[in-house]
């Protein structure tokens, strides 16, 4: 099952790639043999929008790519793309590198990752040269954080960099000032609650970040990544623009399409398990974001995976929402919830799952057709999917390093039974059975001049 074709076929994969695909192939002598039968095989699904390692608001990600990528197979994941985002006081280069180090010879999926942005001047301009040769083409531009955020005049010449060297320029809209002063209101009128997120940063101040961007991508020519985008009002902005010529491609999360701003709200300050930014919406918003999946509007679902424990991290917003660490943890359980959900209620069909979940982002972020297809040549990374597997989610049974599951007790109908990446079986019915630091470093090519 890939994002175009339906068929019924043998693969056969040797030497980390895909080499035939046929009718009754005649195994060859010393051949493994998984029999899929009854069963779906996908590509191996990509996120293109994860944090493992993350410095963020006086704390650390609980992840390490040793957990993050067990939990990122089981979930039929097998290959991640973080989010490197050295703060703004810190070396581009030197960032990078400890990021590098953090992966390699200890992700047992593939995985590569988007430059972060977070100052521009000479130094950081020749850095970024150097990145981008050494194989990163993408890069990541925060509008909603002090500390990581760029001025305008940084953001004009990022992207003016960005076209020049033909690399697509991921962000994070929303407008820093905006919510810094709704947040001074909200705390001054003694409003402290998780369910305060939201309204610190409203759908509006989504969509002025969106609008934001589309006007510096319009003059500049730049091809840019909308990440996470959460409601109707961000979206319309984005379509406006691809409708007057800007290249815009659409990322929306697993969690905006299956949980609402209720959860934030909740009592006994569980509201901050569900505390992310931009904030979960009104679930009047979740309809507009099924449909721009399968009309072709918004192009992938990641996750954004942020995972901060519950019960000695997001605590230190006891008080004050505005220190509640932000992220909902979902690696592990995006593709089982987008098939159940999504799929299993007619909200998509199998093709638009392929595609949003892994074709799209290979083909954005410079992967195909290694990754995100089944088709000689490829890298044999496959998901032999179980469609008549019956269970639920929960904490207790996930391999990623956090304290609790936003998705707790939810029915899931359908899971991986075996996982590949490039040949070697990683995952059998649920468990992890690879071995640790197989993934490999990704290594792209610039391709939006």
């Amino acid at each position: 099952m890939t994002a175009s074709e339906r068929y019924e076929a043998d693969i056969l994969c040797d030497h980390e790639t895909i080499t035939r695909i046929d009718r009754d192939i005649i195994p060859p002598s010393g051949a493994e043999v998984i029999d899929a039968k009854g069963k779906y095989v996908f590509p191996g699904f990509i996120d293109p929008h994860v944090h493992i390692h993350l410095s963020f608001m006086g704390t650390y990600a609980k992840d390490n790519y040793e957990t993050a990528s067990k939990g990122a197979l089981v979930g039929g994941t097998t290959t991640m793309i973080e989010m490197c985002a050295p703060p703004r006081s810190e070396d581009t280069l030197e960032g990078f590198e400890f990021w590098m180090r953090n992966a390699a010879g200890k992700s047992a999926c593939d995985f590569s990752f988007h430059i972060g942005v977070t100052k521009f001047d000479g130094k950081t301009e020749k850095q970024l040269r150097q990145i981008v040769k050494r194989g990163i083409s993408s890069f990541k531009v925060y509008l909603a954080y002090k500390g990581f955020g760029l001025d305008d005049a940084e953001l004009y010449r990022t992207l003016k960099l960005a076209k020049e060297l033909g690399v697509i320029v991921t962000v994070h809209c929303e407008n820093e000032a905006l919510i810094a002063e709704l947040q001074k209101k909200l705390l001054s009128q003694g409003k402290t609650d998780p369910g305060q997120h939201h309204e610190s940063r409203p759908p509006i101040v989504e969509a002025e970040g969106v609008h934001h961007l589309m006007t510096f991508a319009k003059l500049t020519g730049a091809a840019v990544y909308i990440v996470h985008l959460s409601c109707k009002e961000a979206l319309e902005q984005a379509i406006a623009a691809r409708q007057n010529g800007v290249r815009v491609d659409v990322e929306t999360l697993i969690q905006y399409l299956a949980l609402d701003k209720t959860y934030a709200e909740r009592p006994k300050f569980e509201g901050a398990k569900y505390v992310m930014s931009p904030p979960l919406r009104d679930k009047s918003n979740q309809p507009i974001l099924w449909n721009g999946l399968r009309s072709g509007l918004i192009q992938t679902v990641a996750t954004d995976h942020c995972p901060f424990d519950f019960k000695t991290q997001k605590v230190m917003g006891k008080k004050d929402f505005t220190k509640i660490p932000n992220g909902i943890p979902s690696l592990q359980d995006r593709i089982n919830v987008l098939y159940t959900y999504g799929v299993k209620t007619g909200k998509i069909d199998l093709h638009t799952f392929v595609n949003c979940a892994s074709t799209q982002a290979a083909k954005i972020f410079g992967l195909f057709p290694r990754k995100g297809t089944i088709q000689p040549g490829a890298d044999a990374d496959l998901v032999v999917y179980d469609p008549d597997y019956r269970g639920k989610l929960s904490a207790k049974s996930q391999y990623v390093n956090v304290d609790y599951n936003v998705f707790e007790g939810w029915k899931i109908e359908g899971r991986p039974s075996v996982v590949t990446v490039r040949g070697q079986v990683m995952v059998r019915d649920g468990k992890f059975v690879g071995k640790p630091g197989h993934g490999k470093f990704l290594q792209r090519k610039p391709s939006h001049f």
